[in-house]
């Protein structure tokens, strides 16, 4: 059988109803989130609906089981939270444009992660490490449903990794914040209370972001299939093809052709729909 979560403000009982008529399929309509159970829907089938409608529409891989989920991975910027720090950082120095355009290059997949962030750090050099504290304080917001989808997490016993390329001056804090069980990000070389324009060790990029996954499969004792990938950049798609559920949220159209589902119209809230926790 095939599962269809449907999500969305757009979203109301008679367009679920039609929708569920469409496909031939069983209907559980409910004000969290709304599933169609059928026997099995077309490709074709799934992008016509998602052309008549501006509502999320996802199809659950055949394969996934949301009840084993045992641990959520997600990416940081422009995922868990509303910016790209090292965009912002940059703005503190006067060079914002430059950095901003080789990150959106580097999330489209056009140019090597870890090449990328070496070369937008460089630009930060000289800039006092302050800043990073007004980036957190000023201009950092989660993204919306991101604290729901936290507590439903923490509920059902779901362990939450955040894993970025971006720093781990951040992902502490949030770690802090929201109750986040692992962490894994970049180290920002500083000296004299001003940054070297340098990272420490290794960068935490596409296959690091995999590695990390998969070790925490072993260290936690389940399978990637009962994990889930979050994120929106070219450098989380290694990551999310070793998931048993891969979510590309409000993503770059790359991450959106390769991810098992996406959400467009929804905040993290939606997360909850696709796991089906109560």
């Amino acid at each position: 059988m095939t599962t269809l979560v449907l999500q969305g403000q757009a979203l109301t009982r008679d367009i679920a109803d039609k929708i569920a008529a469409q496909i031939t399929g069983k209907l559980n309509y409910n004000s969290v989130y709304t599933t169609i159970i059928c026997t099995s829907v077309s490709d074709t089938d799934v992008t016509t609906l998602k052309s008549l409608y501006n509502l999320d529409i996802n199809v659950l891989p055949d394969v996934f089981e949301p009840a084993t989920v045992k641990l959520l991975v997600t990416d940081m910027d422009s995922t868990l939270i509303n910016i790209e720090c090292v965009d912002e950082i940059a703005d503190f120095i006067n060079v914002k444009p430059q950095v901003a355009a080789i990150t959106e290059s580097a999330m489209r997949g056009e140019i090597d992660f870890e090449t990328s962030l070496r070369q937008r750090v460089s630009l930060l050099k000289g800039l006092d490490v302050s800043a990073l504290e007004r980036v957190y304080n000023e201009r950092l917001q989660l993204n919306p449903g991101a604290e729901l989808m936290m507590k439903a997490l923490n509920r059902k016993g779901i362990k939450t990794a955040l894993v970025s390329g971006g720093f781990t001056f951040f992902t502490q804090r949030l770690k802090q914040r929201l109750g986040i069980d692992f962490t894994m990000a970049n180290v920002l070389a500083e000296k004299n209370g001003k940054l070297t324009g340098e990272v420490v060790g290794d960068i935490c990029g596409g296959q690091s972001k995999a590695d990390f996954l998969l070790s925490h499969c072993e260290k936690l004792n389940i399978t990637p299939s009962q994990v889930v990938a979050m994120g929106d950049g070219a450098n989380d798609l290694l990551m999310m093809k070793e998931a048993g559920l891969s979510i590309a949220y409000h993503a770059k159209p790359t991450v959106q052709q390769q991810a098992d589902t996406g959400i467009n119209y929804c905040g993290l809230e939606a997360v909850v729909g696709l796991l089906q926790l109560s």
